[in-house]
């Protein structure tokens, strides 16, 4: 899978921009402030209809425009599909093959991308948030009905935080709609556990070889989901409907005096072990880049094997984290099989028969000029 061209219309610092890519790497080079990761941006925007870099939607439309346009052309093994997204003040619409789409559930996975970029490195250190965004975004690029799912969880957990609420202040005291709100939420819950449980295991079937590898064999990584329910994942759907029941009904009177639904997948977490140690609180700078490296590349490989095609790789301006070892492991593993766009200040000190190869793009102010 490749993106063959893009268009950009009022997004961010572009007025107006088309450009076509090779389907292999894409160096994006140019100083700081100059657009360069705006191009990475709005790609990952036209494959996952939100931006890896702000939650406001408004912050991607071009300073006193109305919208913003993106618009690619996807080459895939059997086709090539035109796919588009506007962004305005008022919402998004997403077409494929120039067919409006409904939701934006049935758009997401039409292409995909994997991301990597400096804040992805806190992956491993980061927040929960940052981890179950992660799990999230993958699960969702190849399955519709979990992304669904995921969606109808936090409109009832919003509901239900809603009710919460007003049994706190006394505006409400009617609990039979407490219990109807948490059987939805429960349902919702089974379902979106039971995938990332299903996510996870792939993750790791990739990521550990892909980790024994970088650390030339010395690791070993283990990826644990560690619900906030203490649920198993040998456990069945009613066990796991069971369990969150009894532990929602134990967690009523601490839930109302805090307004607030304090257990679900909303509250879960992603553990990293190398050799057995937790290297979220006991591991060196080096293994957490090893581990955020590793599961990247696993991500790459997951893909392909669920979708039969690899997605398209965004590094944006994470070769200069890494170091000559890391990145020479990343280009390796990429080389001649995965389309690649790159943005760099320079490609001084890179020195890969990969970059070497590439494609390269001049950004500045807004004006994008091939010149290789």
């Amino acid at each position: 899978m490749h993106i063959e061209q893009l268009a950009l219309e009022n997004y961010r610092n572009y007025e107006s921009l088309l450009v076509e890519f090779d389907n292999t790497v894409n160096v994006i080079i140019g100083e700081n402030a100059q657009g360069k990761t705006n191009i990475i941006e709005s790609i990952y925007v036209l494959a996952m209809a939100k931006s890896h870099r702000t939650s406001n939607d408004k912050d991607l439309i071009r300073w006193e425009a109305e919208y913003a346009k993106i618009k690619g052309r996807v080459q895939k093994k059997h086709q090539s599909l035109p796919i588009e997204l506007l962004i305005s003040k008022k919402g998004k619409k997403a077409r494929v093959n120039h067919l409006e789409q409904t939701r934006l559930s049935q758009y997401i996975g039409n292409m995909n991308v994997v991301m990597f970029a400096p804040e992805d490195l806190t992956l491993v250190k980061g927040s929960p948030q940052v981890r179950r965004r992660f799990i999230d975004m993958e699960i969702g690029q190849v399955s519709p009905v979990y992304l669904h799912d995921l969606s109808l969880y936090h409109k009832v957990l919003q509901q239900r935080n809603h009710y919460l609420k007003q049994l706190q202040t006394k505006k409400a005291s009617d609990f039979t709609m407490l219990e109807v709100l948490t059987e939805q939420l429960v349902e919702l819950a089974v379902k979106v556990t039971k995938k990332r449980f299903e996510f996870i295991h792939l993750l790791q079937k990739w990521a550990g070889p892909l980790h024994a590898g970088i650390s030339r064999g010395v690791e070993e990584l283990a990826i644990v989901y560690e619900p906030a329910a203490g649920i198993k994942e040998e456990q069945s759907d009613e066990q796991i409907r069971s369990a969150l029941l009894d532990l929602f009904q134990r967690s009523r009177t601490r839930e109302v005096d805090r307004g607030v639904t304090l257990t679900g997948p909303h509250r879960d977490d992603l553990l990293f072990y190398v050799n057995g140690k937790n290297i979220q609180t006991f591991g060196s700078q080096g293994q957490q880049r090893t581990t955020a490296l590793a599961v990247k590349l696993a991500e790459i490989e997951l893909i392909q094997s669920e979708i039969g095609e690899y997605p398209i790789l965004l590094l944006d301006d994470v070769l200069s984290e890494l170091d000559d070892y890391r990145q020479s492991h990343l280009l390796n593993t990429i080389h001649g099989k995965v389309q690649t766009f790159v943005t760099t200040t320079n490609t001084d000190g890179i020195e890969h028969d990969t970059l070497n190869a590439a494609s390269a793009y001049s950004v500045t102010a807004g004006a994008v000029t091939k010149i290789k």
